[in-house]
């Protein structure tokens, strides 16, 4: 194994890409985007991602871009706090842990840095067809000229492109899990000051809190409906069917709404899991949401990409780039994890007891076995 490609520029793919160039592979990252991505939410580091992440030497740098967090309000549908906490947020749990919160925007700048002057990233294209032969497999891209890798990783996010022309049609592999959730980013027009808001009314409510000194806040909406009928993606769609389904919250849903259709980013998807009997076909290999996401509702999907990349590239290291003996490691390893920490998102229980399901989870794996 000489040449791979990953599908992807996000923590997963850019993860990747350091472990591979690092044992002296040929690395190219593609991404449909036109550059790194930036907006959404402030993800966790957790458990033994942690430890991946000092192995990267990258534990000080992410802990220098954590959130500052002093605490939280639950709010009532006009805006009353109802609860207050200054020891733990929905956003990132217990705020006394060893857990690192940052904004995923960062945490994916901070590893492509990390990856390397040698690895390629090519942005503004995707995969368009795979064609595997004996001795690799031939990429079609939409834009570049087609070539040939020994491997191909789809770590493009829970609508893989990798998946879909590998694997077959999204709709196999996916579990709905009833609810959706939108982010943006606005001015901090509410003067929050490290503190978190989260109001809920009925099936809908949304998260705010504040980010860059104070500056800007981060934005999540959530509410529960069915998903949208397939091939409806377009960002105004989107947003128009986010407002119509909190546009009968009060307090200050009109002010977020605006801030909504203002956004200079946007996220929306349903809460969606992805399971699959396998994660590689032939010399192609699925990794992090592309394979097993366990959807933002399971708190654990950045851990579980960055772990995921750190034991995908130790096992090809291991079998001296076998990549069947190699997926089949990575895979009788990982598994285990992502079941526990899918588990996280659909069994939701309460209390104490959700803590110590987060404390099994995030540590039930280990780096060497």
């Amino acid at each position: 194994m000489k040449t791979v490609l990953i599908s992807g520029a996000g923590v997963a793919g850019a993860a990747l890409a350091h472990w591979l160039n690092r044992d002296g592979v040929t690395v190219t990252v593609v991404d449909r985007a036109p550059g790194p991505r930036l907006g959404g939410q402030a993800v966790d580091i957790r458990g033994v991602a942690l430890d991946v992440v000092e192995r990267m030497g990258l534990l000080d740098r992410a802990g220098a871009h954590r959130t500052r967090m002093r605490g939280m309000s639950v709010l009532d549908g006009d805006g009353r706090e109802i609860h207050r906490s200054t020891e733990t947020t929905f956003s990132s749990g217990r705020l006394a842990n060893d857990d690192i919160e940052l904004l995923r925007e960062d945490l994916v700048r901070i590893l492509h840095e990390q990856a390397g002057a040698d690895v390629e990233f090519v942005f503004g294209d995707r995969i368009t067809a795979l064609d595997e032969n004996e001795d690799g497999v031939r990429v079609a891209f939409e834009h570049g000229r087609p070539r040939s890798f020994d491997l191909v990783v789809g770590a493009d996010g829970l609508h893989s492109a990798v998946r879909r022309l590998s694997f077959g049609h999204e709709e196999q592999f996916t579990r709905h899990l009833g609810m959706h959730l939108a982010i943006f980013s606005a001015d901090n027009f509410l003067a929050l000051d490290d503190w978190q808001l989260w109001l809920r009314d009925g099936e809908a409510g949304y998260g705010i809190y504040p980010v860059r000194d104070n500056t800007e806040l981060r934005i999540s909406f959530g509410f529960a409906a069915e998903p949208l009928p397939t091939g409806h993606r377009g960002a105004e769609q989107h947003k128009q069917f986010v407002a119509d389904r909190m546009a009968t919250l009060r307090w200050e849903t009109p002010r977020l709404l605006k801030a909504l259709w203002e956004a200079p980013d946007f996220y929306f998807d349903a809460m969606t899991q992805v399971r699959l009997a396998h994660w590689s076909n032939g010399r192609t290999v699925l990794l992090g949401d592309a394979g097993y996401c366990a959807s933002p509702l399971s708190g654990q999907g950045t851990s579980l990409a960055l772990v995921g990349a750190y034991v995908l590239a130790e096992a090809l290291r291991r079998t001296g780039g076998d990549h069947r003996a190699a997926f089949a490691r990575y895979e009788n390893r990982m598994r285990p994890f992502v079941e526990l920490n899918q588990a996280l998102a659909t069994e939701n229980p309460g209390g104490p007891a959700a803590e110590a399901s987060v404390e099994r989870a995030k540590n039930a794996i280990a780096l060497d076995d």
